[in-house]
């Protein structure tokens, strides 16, 4: 493992710009409606709020002067009444907010989750596991506050400025002009603050995603590296990881917190500047309610510009995570239905290669006009040397991957013209890498078709020879197994995944490896069961333990791009070829051993 390797920041495709901003828009508008009735509870809220100081005006120019107690009882009724309303305002706010949030943030998990399941093996292959994951849980919740708080909040502070500028121009407009006097100190602060932040938070994400990309291979690998008594190195490695995570976030968190210091001192300067101005009588004549009064609006003017610049500082937080997740949105997949695909009709299992060639990168063909044709029913083993191109077959098969000239045909119908769903739907398909899910073992054989009965799964483990050993557990076919299967050995986990396979009843069975971790005696009987299921079914076997293709109908070998032999075991045998050397050799290893 490369020392540096999780210190390679990951280098965004494309930059921010204002329509991500604009797409948030697309899971706020289904909940336009409580959003708007929040607004309206915030307009109230706001209202009641701002009749505070004005009350506090009236009593101390007109009420206390005049000692008139009865206005005194009846501007401290409404006083109490709006604090009231302000209150229960308040509570609705932080409900409502907090469940639109929660439910838009629900939504954009979900869609990039949905995402993921279309995108090409390729995408995964390129990247660590751990920054793809980072994406749709820790990247997410980063959103928690901009969205659960910041966007209603922010309407709402807006709304409390203006509604406090109304108050204020109504009172006095020359005061008022005095109490904004510092508002473009405030802009100069923000414009010099904000390329720096962003900056330093899009650096921060670089270094979350490295830390967790780290851990998460670091716990999938935990046994080779207890094996190989790698503790200390992989602690080092991830005390460095850790310390660029801890100086970024740090250096963040600094250059964030410069906004809020700075808001808080123009406010304080702004209030000091009313009470010089109203008592030195600059330009105005005003009361000491007014003033008082003033002060108090000072408050409520600044507050809410204060939340504002804390959503500012949200804003520009999110949007360096925002850019990752639109750019993981934004990828295209490589394989996807083209328009006006078809549903595939139940198919026989005919399948047609028609001079295919593909390659994975311009001017290196791995296969090289592929061209045989199958009956319904044919059993086909596909052998030869390892990057011969076999598994390369099946993953087009499976239209994995596209073909880049020649055609797929199952059943006469061009594989390309149909939806991927109805295509996989009709097909089996056990690789090598065989992954089990955390829950119990019928869980785990039921993924092959949800809606089948338990009689039906434990038919479908009887066929693979499953039942021997899962009857034996402690709990049976509901024995709980942990995630991708630890507490089974590797030769059960394959039959629990053969037996989901055969579950799903497909008409084109395809075995990568499949039998490749069985012991020889699980190998006989699993046998037994292939023979019965393979009847009436097509399939491809790729197995370089050559005893498990002796009977198959036809056997390819595949070297260097193309079919070299084509024929039966015995024929093949017979013709003294590749496959005869291959076979030939591999006895000889077994009668050596």
């Amino acid at each position: 493992m490369a020392r540096n390797k999780f210190d390679v920041d990951e280098e965004l495709e494309e930059g921010f710009n204002a329509s991500h901003l604009k797409r948030i828009f697309v899971y706020i508008k289904p909940y336009q409606k409580p959003i708007y009735l929040t607004l309206l509870v915030i307009l109230l809220a706001n209202i009641a709020t701002m009749a505070g100081p004005y009350l506090t005006k009236i009593v101390i120019d007109q009420t206390i002067p005049n000692q008139d107690y009865q206005q005194l009882f009846w501007i401290a009724t409404i006083f109490i009444l709006s604090v009231v309303i302000t209150g229960l305002c308040m509570r609705y706010r932080i409900w409502s907010i907090t469940v639109i949030g929660q439910d838009i943030l629900k939504d954009m998990r979900t869609a990039i989750f949905s995402h993921l399941q279309k995108l090409p093996f390729s995408y995964f292959d390129s990247r660590p596991h751990g920054k793809i994951l980072i994406r749709v849980v820790n990247y997410i919740n980063m959103l928690s506050d901009l969205l659960s708080n910041g966007l209603i909040n922010l309407i709402s502070d807006i709304l409390s400025v203006i509604v406090t500028l109304g108050f204020m121009l109504a009172i006095d407009p020359v005061l008022t002009l005095y109490s904004l006097a510092l508002v473009p100190v405030l802009f100069v602060i923000v414009m010099v603050i904000k390329t720096a932040q962003r900056k330093a938070y899009q650096v921060l994400s670089n270094k979350t995603s490295n830390m967790n990309a780290y851990i998460h291979e670091s716990i999938a690998g935990i046994k080779v590296t207890q094996s190989f008594a790698r503790e200390k190195e992989n602690f080092e490695i991830f005390s460095d990881v850790s310390d660029a995570y801890r100086k970024s976030w740090m250096r963040a968190v600094r250059i964030q917190f410069l906004l809020w210091p700075g808001v808080q001192n123009i406010a304080v300067m702004t209030t000091c500047l009313i009470y010089f101005v109203g008592i030195r009588g600059l330009g105005v004549d005003v009361s000491t309610g007014t003033l008082i009064a003033f002060v108090g609006y000072v408050g409520n003017f600044w507050n809410p510009v204060i939340n504002i610049g804390n959503f500012y500082n949200s804003l520009i937080t999110a949007t360096t995570y925002l850019e990752r997740i639109f750019e993981t949105l934004d990828v295209e997949p490589d394989i996807r239905d083209l328009p006006g695909a078809k549903t595939m009709k139940p198919i026989t299992g005919h399948v047609d290669f028609n001079q295919v060639f593909f390659r994975y990168e311009e001017g290196k063909d791995i296969l090289k006009g592929i061209d045989f044709h199958v009956e319904a029913g044919e059993s086909i083993a596909l052998v030869g040397p390892t990057g011969a191109g076999k598994t390369t077959v099946i993953n087009l098969l499976s239209r994995f991957y596209d073909i880049n000239e020649g055609e797929i045909l199952i059943d006469g119908q061009n594989i390309r013209e149909v939806t991927l769903h109805s295509l996989r739907q009709q097909m089996g398909v056990m690789l090598q890498d065989t992954f089990i899910f955390s829950g119990t073992i019928i869980e785990n054989i039921r993924y092959g078709r949800l809606d089948a009965t338990d009689e039906e799964v434990m038919q479908a483990a009887k066929v693979v020879r499953a039942h021997e050993f899962i009857k034996d557990l402690k709990d049976g076919y509901h024995t709980e197994v942990k995630e991708r299967g630890s507490t089974l050995s590797a030769g059960q986990r394959q039959l629990i995944s053969f037996a989901r396979t055969l579950l799903a009843d497909p008409k084109i069975l395809i075995l990568d490896e499949a039998t490749s971790s069985i012991d020889t005696k699980t190998e006989v009987l699993l046998q037994e069961g292939l023979e019965r299921l393979l009847e009436g079914r097509t399939s491809f076997i790729i197995a370089h333990r050559l005893s498990t293709i002796k009977n198959s109908s036809r056997i390819f070998y595949i070297d260097n791009g193309r079919i070299q032999e084509s024929g039966s075991h015995d024929e093949l045998i017979a013709q003294g070829g590749y496959y005869h050397h291959l076979y030939q050799a591999q006895f000889d290893l077994l009668h050596a051993l």
